[in-house]
């Protein structure tokens, strides 16, 4: 068996066939509960993924999105889609996407964000990102409207004076179809 491959690229460097065994791997990581939302979530910036000689084993990518917090707009890279193929869990995988993810999300971006999963919480976690400890909400089609869903599961990384806004108060992410954060 080869040693697991580490490699990032744009979507756009991604061909068909890349891109649908990435959408197998998710809708399998996720057992069902990845929606065609999420995928067009997923896609238009930077993907990381790790390969081996029995296939695709991890994968995640990092988006832009647009975040304002107390008047002033922050460009900020957004990960999505990080799923560890089942039988290679636990393997540090998906340690090694999230260095590569935050790579990116430290040379480009304000700071980074993501809404963590119960079973990625920890992940994410020892890796230094933090719960927002204030409010989540999305600019939505009349206004401002507050998540209290996403509250708690939304987590940033970023150093203070570098971008990350300090204290807390209200995150207002850009509208999107299918779940905001």
């Amino acid at each position: 068996m080869t040693e697991p491959t580490l490699r990032t690229a744009h979507t756009c460097r991604l061909g068909p066939a890349d891109l649908d065994e990435i959408r197998v791997l998710l809708d399998t990581a996720f057992e069902g509960d990845f929606s065609d939302d999420d995928w067009d979530h997923s896609l238009g910036g930077i993907h990381a993924w790790i390969r081996d000689g029995s296939g695709l084993l991890a994968h995640g990518s990092v988006i832009q999105r647009r975040v304002v917090h107390l008047g002033r707009s922050y460009r900020i890279g957004y990960v999505e889609a990080v799923a560890v193929r089942a039988d290679r869990r636990r393997e540090g995988l998906g340690g090694r996407i999230m260095a590569e993810l935050e790579e990116v999300v430290d040379g480009a971006y304000a700071f980074g964000a993501l809404s963590a999963s119960a079973a990625g919480a920890a992940l994410y976690a020892g890796r230094g990102w933090r719960v927002w400890p204030g409010r989540i909400a999305v600019q939505a089609r009349y206004g401002v409207e507050r998540l209290p869903g996403e509250e708690g599961s939304t987590y940033v990384r970023g150093a203070a004076g570098r971008g990350l806004p300090t204290g807390s108060g209200t995150l207002v992410f850009d509208w999107r179809d299918g779940d905001v954060t």
